[in-house]
């Protein structure tokens, strides 16, 4: 048994994820990315005195539309808190957020653990607060430098239960969070922009052993890879102090990704040392049934369900069910085609082979598709009634489709000469003539070299013009050297 397989891992994460809301949480400040520096600011974004917040509304429909898709329980009345500290891109000197009345509480979400099994992980709670501005270090040589238009940005704070056992599972879990964010239109998943960002909680302990370890914070990880590395190396630095017969002190730390370390950075504040208290310039929220009802029935079909639609009703693989579900666009495309054809699979194969395979290669999204969904399934169906074999179809009909996307899929393959030949009596003599200019190789396959098939085939075929139906080519052949 290694030293690792002694202990076991326990890890919860706290993803913070911006909204897209036009505006800021509690003023009419822009939120958007890429601004210049300090431009998306104004007196109250500065905290000066005097200054009174607004909540933006688009928050709290936001929220409960996570919770509804985490199946929390959303709160009636909410209430708002200063969670107070100190940091130069901080500039009230406290942070609107929710303290013992967070908007959403319980639910989970699904993920699959290092095996491929679908694990359940519990949540704690979401809470809406607002996000601080920015701090950058590596542009002054002396200076550090602030930015203050995230300051302010709305923010949805998920915390999980402490229900993860590796950083596989921390990995699959920051992914599917990802997922559901972008299926609601909540946050764009950015991670690399700092759109979504990620504090890990991790400890280990004695397999077996009832207490949990002493708890590490590492902060604000900002991609996926990321958080799997750093939780890989903390435990692995927890493991070495604790078999050396040292102690874990409850910190926090860094990740450096350049030397994949983590750092202390301060001791671990408590929730007294923020001195939290309610926020007198914000009234409460009532959040009523009506409301959450009104939300529910806006939501979007989620990757959960299109995943069991996918499964057990079209009766796709769970590999292809995976594929499609991974992005909203790809999924709200899939589903547009199948409204034209019920080959289900053939659709798929489509949109995983030839459609994605043309996104990648010139590096666009589904969105930039330009064949419409309709004509995907008008493509399959074509195929399916025999008219196109499938190669002519993926060769030379799909792309004359990304040059001329609003032609008419029928016209445009016989424009090309590519509907296929399958009158039975033309085919008949088509294959009698191929017969009778290969005398020799006729006699073989007469006498039983089924290798010959082949030949035949495409003798068949460059006869036709590429044109006879193969199938139907393929049955005529085997008829007519019988009799």
């Amino acid at each position: 048994m290694s030293l690792r397989d002694k202990y076991e891992v326990v890890i919860g994460l706290e993803v913070h994820a911006q909204l897209l809301t036009k505006t800021k949480a509690y003023s009419s400040d822009i939120n958007e990315y890429g601004a210049h520096p300090n431009t998306n600011v104004s007196v109250v974004t500065l905290g000066h005195p005097g200054t009174l917040p607004v909540m933006n509304k688009k928050t709290i429909e936001f929220a409960v539309k996570l919770g509804l898709a985490c199946g929390a329980t959303i709160a009636k009345e909410q209430h708002f808190a200063r969670k107070n500290y100190f940091y130069p891109d901080l500039p009230k000197g406290y942070q609107i957020t929710q303290d013992t009345t967070p908007i959403c509480t319980g639910g989970q979400l699904y993920i699959k653990d290092e095996n491929g099994v679908e694990k359940r992980i519990g949540l704690t709670r979401i809470h809406m607060e607002e996000d601080a501005g920015k701090s950058i270090h590596d542009v002054d040589v002396y200076d550090t430098l602030v930015d203050l238009n995230r300051a302010g940005t709305p923010l949805l704070e998920i915390v999980s239960e402490p229900d993860l056992r590796s950083s596989t599972e921390a990995y699959n879990y920051v992914t599917e969070v990802r997922r559901l964010v972008r299926y609601l239109d909540i946050c764009d998943g950015n991670m690399e922009e700092g759109s979504m960002r990620c504090d890990a909680n991790v400890s280990v302990r004695l397999k077996g052993a009832a207490e949990f370890g002493t708890k590490v914070e590492v902060k604000n990880m900002n991609s996926m890879r990321n958080v799997q590395r750093a939780i890989d190396f903390e435990v692995e630095r927890q493991i070495d102090v604790l078999e050396n017969g040292g102690t874990l002190s409850q910190e926090t730390r860094s990740f450096d990704a350049l030397k994949n370390i983590t750092i202390s950075m301060r001791s671990k504040e408590a929730a007294n040392d923020y001195r939290y208290f309610p926020e007198p310039d914000l009234q409460p929220i009532v959040v009523d049934e009506v409301y959450v009802a009104q939300q529910k029935a806006l939501m979007p079909a989620l990757p959960r369900e299109l995943f069991e639609k996918y499964t057990k009703q079209l009766n796709l693989s769970e590999y292809d069910a995976l594929i499609l579900t991974d992005s909203k666009a790809i999924a709200l495309y899939f589903e547009e085609v199948i409204k034209t054809t019920t080959n289900y699979k053939s659709a798929a194969n489509w949109i995983m082979g030839d459609v994605k395979s043309y996104l990648n290669q010139n590096g666009f999204d589904m969105e930039q598709f330009p064949i419409r969904a309709a004509q995907i399934g008008a493509l399959v169906t074509l195929i399916d009634s025999g008219k196109v074999s499938h190669s002519a179809a993926s060769q030379k009909l799909f792309p004359a489709l990304i040059e001329q996307p609003e032609a008419d899929v029928s016209k445009l393959a016989e424009s090309l000469n590519l509907i296929q030949e399958s009158d039975t009596d033309s085919l008949k003599q088509l294959i009698l003539t191929v017969f009778e200019q290969h005398p020799d190789e006729f006699a073989r396959f007469k006498g039983g070299e089924n290798q010959l098939t082949g030949f035949f085939m495409g003798q068949l075929m460059k006869a036709s013009g590429g044109k006879a139906d193969p199938k139907i080519g393929n049955q005529l052949l085997r008829e007519l050297i019988k009799g």
